[in-house]
This record gives C-alpha cells, structure tokens and sequence, in this order.
C-alpha cells in the first residue's frame, strides 16, 4: 500500500501534533523540536513491502528525540536506514555522532536514545525494518549504528539506487512481488554494509573483525547444510576451531546460536513469501533442520507462533 501525508490543508496550530502522528505511525513515537512551529511544512509518503517500508520525507528544519520512555512499552526493535538527499542530517547515538550529506547513509537503531536533526529544509529517504530481519542476514546489526556508509559505490551504490527506483514500478507490482522485492532490498543492505571497508576496518582489531565477517558469510552461504558446525566453518575460513570459539565469545553467542537463529529466520521469511508454495517440512530440510518436530518446536520458541501459524499471517 502506498500512503501521502502533508501538512498541507492542516491549520498552523495543529501541525505540530499532526506531524507528531505522522512520524509515530511511520515509524515509531519520538520528540519533536520545530525551528519554526508556526510555518512548519511537511510531507511523508510510504510504500509498503511486504515485511519491510520505504518512505520519502520532506520537511523544514526539524529535531527529533529517541528517548527511553519511548520504548519502555513492549514492543519490536527496528532499525531506520537514512539516506539524505538535500542538506546535511546530524545523527547521534551511543555517544558517536555522524554528520550525513547527500551521498551517504547512516542505520538509527529503536532501542536507543538518539537525536536527529537537520537546521535547513530536508529530502530524504528512509527504510524502516525489524531487528529479526536484518540480524538473520547480519550478526549485531546495532554495531553499525554509528558508522556512516557511502552510497554512491559499488553494493552500497546498487542498494541505494534499487530504493530510487521501487517508487516508480510499485503501482505496477503485485502485493507478492512487492514482499519479494523488501527482501531483495534487505539482502542488499546487508551485502553494502558487509562489503564497505570501515566494517573490517572499525573496532579494536581489524584482523578480529575481518575474521567475523568471513565467518557470517560462510554461514549465510551454507546454512542450508544440516552438517555444519564449527569444523566446516573453521576450515571454510582457515582459522582453527579454537580460534574460532575465541572469536564468537566476543560477540557473546555461539556458532550453535548464530546457526539456529540464522535458520529460523530464513526458514520464517520462506513460510511468509506467499510466493513459496513448498510445504512446511520441505522448508525446514532446506533450511539445514533434519527434524520436523524439533524445527516446529525452535520456530515457535524464537517467534511465539507456529510455522502453520507464521505461513497463515503472511
């Protein structure tokens, strides 16, 4: 479903709790400064896919404030990835700030206090997914939340340019193919954020960090073997097996965890793509489980839902 919102036709008083609404029901609930409240103009339109939404904003200059009441109530984490293409944003959070201009894109995470600002009118898009989503396709994914990635090259050019062009076929596609393409977005995201050299190259120890990275990618490239474990990841990236428990203590998980959760969120995006029409156990093998029962079991222990439960609300 694609939806327009503006601030057009609204009286000058309302504004502020009109475009407070807009921003909560967009994404999520936040505080909102106007630099000038009595002639503040702006204007959201979202297209929805499928587990995923792309929306562009408009808007004057604007501060808005994550705060810690706004997620004590339960509920999801997501992650917002921000790409401006007029004026500079300001983005803080985790005590990192970035400065994003037109050519950039930065990830807010939902479950954090942050600030975001922009002092001059601003153009930008937005991708909003949950946490579930993009961890089954990244390990962490709230460590890349105060790196800055460049969006003109290579497959972080290529993601950005496929979130230009979805507008302008959306109209034209199915609400299956629209599913379809918020997870092709995702995979893409995943693979800018994995493939930029400040990822290898930021924290305490890029050899460490490098090696993690080959490590994600070895198991998202063979996840579906039933066989693997941390002999076959080891030897896949030529560390030895105690290095690679080394490793993984860092991150506090296990290749067990990371393999199993990795599964299940693959195996619960398969049951809801309404393209996908093999039967549940056909699922589960091809995602590495060997049991049915103890595949049921896990699903419904990670999502709180059944898979025959997970297929009928896709």
């Amino acid at each position: 479903m694609k939806s327009t919102i503006s601030t057009r036709g609204v009286d000058v008083a309302g504004r502020s709790r009109h475009w407070h609404e807009t921003i909560a029901r967009a994404y999520f609930p936040l505080d909102l400064t106007f630099h000038r409240p009595e002639a503040f103009d702006g204007e959201l339109t979202s297209w929805d896919l499928g587990g995923v939404s792309l929306s562009r904003l408009t808007s004057d200059a604007l501060m808005y404030r994550r705060l810690p009441k706004h997620f004590r109530e339960p509920g999801p984490e997501e992650f917002l990835v921000t790409l401006p293409t007029k004026s500079e944003l300001r983005f803080a959070q985790g005590g990192k700030e970035v400065r994003a201009n037109p050519g950039a894109f930065f990830i807010e995470r939902s479950h954090e206090p942050y600030e975001f600002s922009h002092s001059d009118p601003a153009d930008l898009w937005v991708m909003k997914l949950s946490k579930e989503m993009l961890g089954g396709r990244i390990r962490a994914p709230d460590r890349f939340c105060s790196l800055q990635f460049d969006a003109t090259n290579g497959a972080n050019g290529l993601f950005v340019d496929m979130v230009h062009l979805i507008p302008a076929r959306y109209d034209q596609m199915t609400e299956e193919t629209r599913s379809i393409v918020g997870r092709q977005l995702v995979d893409l995201l995943a693979l800018a954020i994995q493939s930029d050299e400040r990822v290898l190259t930021s924290g305490n120890s890029t050899v460490r960090t490098a090696h993690l990275a080959r490590i994600e990618s070895f198991v998202r490239r063979h996840i579906d073997d039933p066989d693997l474990g941390p002999e076959e990841v080891a030897g896949g990236c030529g560390i030895s097996v105690r290095y690679l428990h080394e490793l993984l203590r860092d991150t506090n998980t296990t290749l067990g965890q990371w393999i199993r959760d990795t599964r299940l969120q693959a195996a619960h995006e398969d049951l809801k793509n309404p393209a996908d029409r093999r039967a549940i156990g056909e699922i589960a093998y091809a995602r590495g489980f060997t049991d049915q029962a103890q595949f049921s079991r896990a699903f419904r222990a990670r999502f709180g839902v059944t898979p025959k439960e997970a297929r009928g609300r896709g």
